[in-house]
C-alpha cells in the first residue's frame, strides 16, 4: 500500500513516510492509493478482541509496518488508560445504539486514534532513519489538543504544540490543555476562531522556509490533527467493530444494514465510516450532523462550498467549524482526478467557496443524509433523551441524535441506527445542566457532580486529576504571531 497526495504532488509515498510528513508538500492530504476490503468476515471478526481487530484492520492500510511493529503500537494505546475492557462499547437506549468513543484519559473520541499516533509515529522515525526532534503542530476546536498532548507528553524525541481559539472551547476543555503535564508540551490559545488557528497551522506547513530553518536547528513539523492519515486509519476500527458487537450480541444478522449518525466538525471521524463502508462493512446511509455552523450540511444539499458566511460560537464547540479539511479526502475518493481538487482547493483559498460537478454531487447524495441542529434543539434533544431513557448525551451527540430522529421519521427507516457518542457529557457539564432545567453551579467541579448525580454512574477519576492540577500554560497570541510562539517555544 502506497500513499499519494489528493492534488497529484507526491505519489508512492510509504505509510510510514505519509504519517511523519501529516501533510503532503503540495498541501494535500495522503490517501491510499486504494481502500482494501476486509481481509476476514464479519463474524470471524466478531470473535476478536478490540486490539487484535485493530491489528487486523490496520495492517490492510500500515504495510510497511511488521507485526511486531504494528502490534506494539496498539497493545501501548489500547490499555487500562480506558476504563472499560471494550475500548468502545455499544448500548442501547430507547430504539438507537450508542458507540461510546469518550472513554479514554480526554473523555473524547480523539483518544481511540491519539492515544495510537505517538507509536505510530515513533516507529516511523525509525524506519525512515529521521534523527530530527519532530515537531507536532496541532489546531484544536476543543478535544484534539488534549488527546495528542496527553498522548505525546514526555515521548522521546518529540515535542507537541497546539493553537485553540481563545473563547471558543468549554470552561472545561480549555482547562485540560492549561494543565497538561510534560516537559515537551505547550499550548497558546489565539484570538481568533478554530478555522484562523487551522489556516495558520496550514500555512506554517506549507512554508517551506521556515520549515527549513526549522529543520537546520534539528526540528522537523509533522502534524496530529485528522489530515494526518496516522489518525484516520485507526477511526475504521472502531466502526468495524461496533457492528461486529452487534452481531455477536445478536442485534443484526451478518450483512443486515447499519446506518450510523456521526456529529460532524473536521470531517475526519465521518469519513473513517466512509472508508469502513468502501473495505465491505454493511453500513447505510451515513449521517453528516452539524451545528449551526452548517457548511457541510449545505455542501451536501447544493454542491457548493462556501464558508463565506458567519462563524457561530455553539455549545458544541467541536463542531464549529467552517473549513472542514477531510472533506478533501472523500472528494478525491469520490473523483480521482487531482487537478480538480487542487482546483477546489485553490478556489476555497482564494475565494472562500467552491463547487463540485452535478456528477460529484449525486454520487454523494447517495451516501449522506445532512442536516444541523441549533442550541435550543441540542437541549431540546438532550432533555427528551434523559426523560425518556435516563442516558445522558453531551451537546456533539445530541446533534447526531437529532439528526437521527429527523432521518428515522423522514425516511421511515427500518434499519438499525447507531449514534456515534464522541464526548462525555462530563466534559460539557454546565450545558448539559441547563438543558436538563436544573441548577447551573458556576464552579464547573461542582456542575460536573451534579451531572454524576443525575446520571447515577461514578465521575471519571480523569476529572478530579484536571481540576485539582495546577496550571502550567497561559500562552495567547494573534494569528499573525504564531510562528514567533512556535519559535520562542522551541528556541527559547
Amino acid at each position: 500500500m502506497d500513499y499519494q497526495s489528493t492534488r497529484g504532488g507526491e505519489r508512492g509515498v510509504s505509510p510510514s513516510l505519509a504519517i511523519v510528513k501529516g501533510l503532503a508538500a503540495d498541501g494535500g492530504l495522503f490517501v491510499p492509493d486504494s481502500i482494501p476490503k476486509l481481509s476476514k468476515s464479519l463474524r470471524e471478526l466478531s470473535e476478536l478482541s478490540y486490539q487484535d481487530l485493530a491489528y487486523e484492520m490496520m495492517k490492510l492500510y500500515l504495510t510497511d509496518f511488521t507485526e511486531e511493529e504494528l502490534r506494539f503500537c496498539i497493545r501501548s494505546a489500547y490499555d487500562d488508560k480506558f476504563d472499560c475492557p471494550e475500548i468502545a462499547p455499544v448500548v442501547k437506549e430507547g430504539k438507537f445504539f450508542y458507540l461510546e468513543l469518550f472513554h479514554g484519559k480526554t473523555l473524547a473520541f480523539k483518544d481511540m486514534a491519539l492515544s495510537i499516533l505517538p507509536y505510530l509515529l515513533k516507529v516511523s522515525t525509525r524506519k525512515n532513519n529521521i534523527k530530527e526532534k519532530i515537531v507536532i503542530l496541532t489546531a484544536t476546536s476543543g478535544d484534539t489538543g488534549k488527546a495528542a498532548m496527553e498522548g505525546f507528553s514526555d515521548v522521546e524525541g518529540t515535542e507537541i504544540i497546539v493553537f485553540y481559539p481563545k473563547d471558543g472551547v468549554s470552561d472545561f476543555q480549555e482547562r485540560q490543555m492549561k494543565v497538561q503535564k510534560g516537559k515537551n508540551t505547550h499550548v497558546a490559545a489565539i484570538l481568533g476562531n478554530f478555522d484562523d488557528a487551522q489556516s495558520g497551522v496550514k500555512r506554517i506547513f506549507a512554508d517551506e522556509e521556515y520549515r527549513a530553518e526549522l529543520l537546520k536547528k534539528g526540528y522537523r513539523l509533522s502534524s496530529a490533527n485528522s489530515i494526518n492519515i496516522g489518525r484516520l486509519v485507526p477511526q475504521i476500527v472502531y466502526y468495524v467493530y461496533a457492528y461486529c458487537q452487534l452481531l455477536k450480541q445478536g442485534e443484526l444478522s451478518e450483512g443486515e444494514k447499519l446506518t450510523v449518525s456521526v456529529p460532524t466538525g473536521n470531517f475526519g471521524n465521518i469519513l473513517a465510516a466512509y472508508f469502513a463502508k468502501e473495505m465491505g462493512l454493511p453500513l447505510g446511509t451515513l449521517l453528516c450532523a452539524s451545528n449551526e455552523n452548517k457548511v457541510l450540511t449545505d455542501f451536501f444539499h447544493t454542491g457548493i462550498y462556501d464558508k463565506n458566511r458567519p462563524f457561530h460560537l455553539t455549545t458544541s464547540p467541536s463542531m464549529d467549524i467552517l473549513i472542514s479539511s477531510n472533506l478533501e479526502r472523500l472528494l478525491y475518493a469520490v473523483n480521482r482526478k487531482e487537478k480538480d481538487i487542487e482546483a477546489y482547493m485553490k478556489d476555497l483559498n482564494e475565494r472562500g467557496r467552491y463547487q463540485i460537478s452535478e456528477e460529484m454531487q449525486k454520487k454523494l447524495e447517495e451516501e449522506f443524509y445532512s442536516g444541523f441542529g441549533r442550541d435550543g434543539e441540542g437541549s431540546v434533544t438532550i432533555f427528551q433523551t434523559f426523560k425518556e431513557t435516563g442516558y445522558i448525551l453531551d451537546p456533539h451527540t445530541a446533534m447526531a441524535k437529532l439528526l437521527a430522529d429527523h432521518y428515522a421519521y423522514e425516511s421511515g427507516n427500518k434499519e438499525k441506527l447507531l449514534i456515534v457518542s464522541t464526548a462525555s457529557p462530563y466534559k460539557f457539564s454546565q450545558t448539559v445542566l441547563r438543558a436538563l432545567k436544573e441548577y447551573v453551579p458556576e464552579d464547573v467541579y461542582a456542575a460536573i457532580q451534579s451531572v454524576a448525580e443525575l446520571w447515577k454512574k461514578p465521575m471519571p477519576e480523569v476529572i478530579r486529576d484536571v481540576m485539582e492540577s495546577e496550571v502550567r500554560h497561559n500562552t495567547v497570541c494573534t494569528v499573525p504571531d504564531m510562528k514567533l510562539t512556535i519559535s520562542h517555544f522551541l528556541l527559547s
